[in-house]
């Protein structure tokens, strides 16, 4: 029986909490950031919880 590869794309976007939930960092905060206002920047610092919708699908790429 074949196993299941982890999909290294995905494991080094998102990461699984001690809870179980899939934290994520925001897009956006590379490059051009000149025009974004300093709220907008400080707001893409921050890492948020995915949606309970994708967290099976990321679940299922990351962990191994």
């Amino acid at each position: 029986m074949g196993k299941i590869k982890t999909h290294k794309a995905s494991a080094k976007r998102f990461s699984v909490t001690g809870t179980g939930k899939v934290k994520m960092y925001h897009s956006d905060h590379r490059h051009n950031l000149g025009h974004k206002t300093a709220k907008r920047k400080r707001h893409l610092r921050s890492s948020k919880i995915l949606d309970n919708a994708m967290t099976a699908n990321v679940k299922q790429l990351i962990c191994k």
